[in-house]
């Protein structure tokens, strides 16, 4: 399943250019691939049953790509954000794709007087299993997770209490 930015309203999508076109194009390489597309239902009329089709799509995937190319509101929305924990939910495995120095992905960045190299969003790099420049990148970890999906260890919806269990005992450690 591919997620990320689709048009709202008629007049957006007049302008709009697919970009899950070159993703499925790239994907296509690999060996019976068969793509779920949230886009499909379009009937804003109804969004309890839109919301429900997102997320059987989600439940069904294998593999679930995130095009976190641009920024919240411009590229990832608030639907593909929990779209993410959902999968989780659903212990799929989540690659997103997340070019450097994006706004989610910086270099060189300083945050609290310390220099990280690589700084990747903490939400999307907890709650992805793969996170890679490019879909080509994602290539060769789908093809080794078909083959083997015991080799790679997907996270699931735990993340969350772990993440906090983390934080709380890192808070005693420091008190202690």
């Amino acid at each position: 399943m591919l997620l990320g930015s689709i048009p709202k309203g008629d007049d957006a999508r007049k302008k709009w250019t697919d970009w899950k076109t070159d993703y499925k194009n790239i994907l296509s390489q690999l060996d019976n691939v068969e793509f779920m597309d949230g886009d499909a239902w379009k009937d804003e009329t109804k969004p309890f049953l839109l919301f429900g089709h997102d997320l059987n799509l989600v439940k069904a995937a294998n593999i679930v790509i995130v095009n976190a190319e641009k920024e919240i509101g411009k590229g990832i929305g608030v639907g593909t954000a929990q779209e993410i924990m959902v999968a989780k939910y659903f212990s799929k495995p989540v690659i997103t794709i997340l070019p450097k120095n994006t706004h989610h992905r910086r270099s060189n960045i300083v945050f609290d007087g310390t220099l990280i190299s690589d700084w990747i969003s903490p939400f999307l790099l907890s709650t992805s299993d793969l996170v890679v420049e490019t879909i080509h990148e994602s290539l060769p970890w789908i093809k080794e997770y078909i083959n083997s999906p015991e080799s790679k260890k997907i996270k699931n919806i735990s993340i969350i209490d772990d993440a906090i269990t983390a934080y709380l005992k890192t808070c005693n450690d420091k008190e202690s």
